[in-house]
Order: C-alpha cells, then structure tokens, then sequence
C-alpha cells in the first residue's frame, strides 16, 4: 500500500462502516472529513481528537502538540490536556528524548494546553521517533462546530497560506535537493514551524462567524476543501489565484516539481462563515492573515473557478516525493 494515510473510500470501507454509534453521550462520531470526537459528560460538550506525527524527522515535539489542538480549534473548542505517547528507537539517545520533551513542553505554553499523561517506550518497531497525541479541549459556546453545517451561499476564507508545514519540512529535511533556493529563502521556510499552530483563529473564527471549519494538513487546501465539500455535500469552488502562497512555498515547490495546493499546510484554518469579508476584517484585525479564497454553492463536488474539477485528495506531495526517491 502506499505510504500516507488511507484515502476516503479506503478509510470508509476498511475502517468507517465498522463502527457503529451506540452511546447517546457521543454527539459526534467518526466520518470523513472530521477530525474530532464530541462528548456530552453534562454540560459543556467534552472534544477529543487524536494524531500520530509520522512525516517530520525534526519539530517533532512542537508538531504532536500543535496538530492535536489544531484539530479541537477547528471543532471551535478550546485546548485543555493532551497525553502524548512518544516511541524511541534503541539508536536515539537520552538527549534525543529531552529534546523532544523540550519541543514539547515549549509548543503546549504557545497553544495554552497541559500535558496530563501519556506513555514513552524504547521499541525496535520504530527506525526514528513517532508520537501520538491526544487532545482534552472544551467546547465553545456554541457548541461543537460541524462540517456538516455548511451551506450554500457560505464563502470560505484560508488564513495564513497553504503549504506552510510542508515547505517547513522541506526546508528542513530535504535541503540537500533545494540548492536553487537561496539560503535566507530555506531559512526563512524553517521558521513556518512557529507558525503552525491555528487555535489563535479557531476560537476567533468560532465567535465571529465561521458556522463550520478544517485545519489544513494531509493533501493542503485541496484535499480539506474537497473533503468538506464532501462532509457537507455541497459544491465547493476554489479561486486559485486568490489561495494565498509565500514565495519560499512557491519556490521549494517549483524545485521539487510539488504542487503547494496539495501540500501538508498545518497553519492554515479553512473556514466557512455567512460572511467571508467581514471575518477577514476582523482575523486581520486580531493580527491574523486571512483571504477569501472561494464559495460553496448547490450541488456536489469540488471545482476551481474556471470549472476544473478538483480530484479526491491522494497522497500528500510529501509522500509522493519520499515515494520518487526511493
């Protein structure tokens, strides 16, 4: 099989149908296209996601924390405790293991969440370190937002730009292949890793607004437009010239011949909301870049202005540029 997580009609069919919704607590249960797990303990609803970071040989303790709570931001809730699960090849030193703990300790004071628990192991099933987190956040006040609940006549804004952990990563462990990107440029690039986190506009976005959102990762802008598109089942348009991209994205991607629209983009929320001008006033207000990048309208699919269908997502281009190196 190939490398990356499974697609849609995989997941579906191998993992989804399988699981059946039992308990009246779970208010919301796996689908494609979310990312999340609501519970109602009385109350306030309970959020949960969990996430293995498995793509990143460097920030791997900033990015465990930061894509577990991203996923909570984009439900609206709020961060509260994560439990990390942290797997350490027998080659790895002790150093290796503080260093990531220190990643981690410094990623969760910027997303304002605990580290309440977790589990670390020694194991020769692993060839580098892999963790899995899984994020505790509280619902906002009103409630756990769904993309189930977008509709017609919604436009969608992207805040900061696509490609952003991708051109990280790049930068990072494939600098070797970038040697016609100046070195301010991959430097420059590196630096996305601060940026990853989206909670910041999550919980912004969920009290201005946004009637349904999706942190951007596996498969970039593309592959989270079509699969709320397909969550919602409406028709989702994209503007690709209105998509913002930084010029360190669009330069390592045109060196490695990757398209950033389907680039790993931790950093960026797609939102939609009844408004999309207003919330980008107010995101740019609160110090957060953001553009309208499209609508959604009647009917099905995914499709760019011009009316070229948008594919199902596939392999991220992470994957498929580990697969040509092979």
């Amino acid at each position: 099989m190939r490398i990356g997580k499974l697609d849609n009609d995989q997941l579906d069919a191998l993992i989804l149908k399988k699981f059946k919704h039992t308990r009246k607590e779970v208010i919301c249960s796996p689908r494609v296209g979310v990312d999340c797990a609501a519970v109602d303990l009385g109350g306030r609803l309970a959020v949960l996601s969990t996430d293995p970071i498995t793509s990143a040989a460097k920030n791997l303790g900033q990015l465990t924390v930061h894509v577990s709570c991203n996923d909570a931001a984009a439900a609206g809730a709020e961060p509260i405790g994560l439990l990390v699960t942290l797997l350490v090849p027998p080659s790895a030193s002790e150093e290796d293991i503080g260093r990531v703990a220190d990643e981690i300790a410094y990623a969760a004071a910027i997303a304002g969440v605990e580290i309440i628990g977790g589990h670390t192991e020694v194991t020769d099933s692993v060839s580098r370190m892999v963790t899995c987190a899984t994020v505790l956040a509280r619902a906002g006040s009103r409630g756990v937002l769904d993309a189930r609940n977008m509709r017609p006549g919604n436009d969608l804004v992207l805040t900061k730009a696509a490609g952003l952990e991708g051109t990280a990563i790049l930068a990072s462990d494939h600098a070797e292949r970038l040697g016609s990107v100046p070195e301010e440029e991959l430097a420059a690039a590196r630096a996305f890793f601060q940026e990853v986190s989206v909670v910041k506009e999550g919980l912004f976005a969920a009290e201005h607004g946004a009637v349904a959102m999706h942190d951007v990762t596996e498969g970039g802008v593309l592959g989270a437009a079509w699969e709320m598109a397909e969550a919602a089942g409406c028709r989702v348009v994209i503007d690709r010239a209105a998509v913002p991209i930084r010029k360190e994205t669009v330069h390592i991607c045109a060196a490695l011949r990757l398209d950033p629209l389907r680039l790993l983009s931790s950093g960026a929320m797609l939102i939609a909301c009844e408004d999309g001008e207003a919330l980008v006033r107010g995101l740019l207000e609160a110090g957060i870049p953001a553009e309208k990048i499209g609508v959604v309208q009647e009917g099905e699919g995914t499709f760019f202005a011009d009316g070229t269908p948008i594919e199902p997502p596939g392999a991220d281009e992470l994957y498929r540029l580990a697969a040509e190196t092979v």
